[in-house]
């Protein structure tokens, strides 16, 4: 019988009990599809990591990231989380450092900074796929239906209904203010019926309104996930990653560097902050990234 270490953190927070929880099983090596989501399924967290040695021996690991359901391309809280975990453990006893990380995902290699000191570890990853539109012609009433809203309260000033990828892909729905937010419910039947997908990922709806709670906030969000195993998600860094295709195709930003923190996970009791950074060029944008902080919660092993 074989011990697997692993980790739990909390992601895209800076204070534990917070955030995303994220599981990592570090020693996966063997272990083959069925079992790694068996153990997501145990672990029963939005998503468990497994890491293995990589397949380009300058890149630091192969991970594969699986919902308690179905296994996933890309996801945008197991690349910061597993980034600040590998980083921190060959940075033991070191206040400061910054390092660079390249995890091989499903979408390919995702290259990402981190850094640590003051007590707090944060990483920032380049996409691995600019935003791209998804095909997704739903008439608005029909999308505020399955959320429990009012056909009024989604949209606002330039925002409508749009959906898009950059790995994973989701419907970005604009609502009117937190109040809207607040009540959104999501008719997963319903939903199901209407999303678009690429592949057998179907697109989650993703809720944004300009009104915040937190003053430096550019955006709040919710996400939906019940297809996946997640009634809801505390924080969604690939949904953050799609939703900068619907923010320069609304807000149609200067050309330049734009950073705007997003506030998710509150209705849940789990706040959470991610940083988008957009890269705008000729009104279209030219890169663009995704950063958090990560805290450890717990750690043992795997008697598997």
């Amino acid at each position: 019988m074989n011990a697997r270490r692993y980790q739990i953190y909390d992601v895209f927070a800076q204070r534990k009990l917070a955030g995303n929880p994220l599981a990592i099983v570090l020693d996966a090596e063997g272990l083959d599809d069925a079992e790694m989501q068996k153990i997501a399924g145990e672990f029963n967290l939005s998503e468990t990591v497994f890491v293995g040695p990589p397949e380009n021996p300058v890149h630091t690991a192969r991970i594969r990231i699986f919902t308690p359901r179905q296994e996933l391309p890309f996801a945008g809280h197991p690349t910061v989380g597993t980034a600040i975990a590998l980083s921190q453990q060959g940075a033991i006893g070191s206040d400061e450092r910054t390092s660079i990380v390249v995890l091989e995902e499903n979408v390919g290699p995702v290259r990402c900074a981190v850094s640590t000191g003051n007590g707090v570890a944060f990483a920032e990853f380049d996409l691995p796929r600019l935003p791209e539109p998804v095909a997704f012609d739903a008439p608005s009433e029909v999308v505020a239906a399955a959320l429990g809203l009012s056909h009024h309260e989604v949209g606002f000033e330039n925002h409508v209904v749009s959906a898009w990828s950059a790995g994973m892909p989701y419907v970005c729905v604009p609502v009117a203010n937190l109040k809207a937010a607040g009540r959104a419910r999501l008719d997963a039947g319903l939903w199901e019926e209407l999303a678009p997908g690429e592949g057998a990922i179907l697109g989650d709806p993703y809720i944004y309104c300009r009104e915040t709670v937190n003053h430096d906030c550019a955006f709040h969000a919710r996400m939906f996930a019940p297809g996946a195993g997640t009634p809801e998600d505390p924080a969604t860094g690939s949904a953050a990653a799609a939703f900068a295709g619907a923010v320069v195709t609304h807000d149609e930003p200067v050309d330049g560097a734009h950073r705007y923190w997003i506030e998710q996970g509150i209705e849940m009791g789990r706040p959470s902050r991610i940083r988008l950074e957009i890269e705008v060029a000729g009104q279209a944008i030219e890169s663009a990234r995704i950063g958090g902080a990560a805290v450890k919660v717990a750690e043992g092993s795997l008697s598997l």
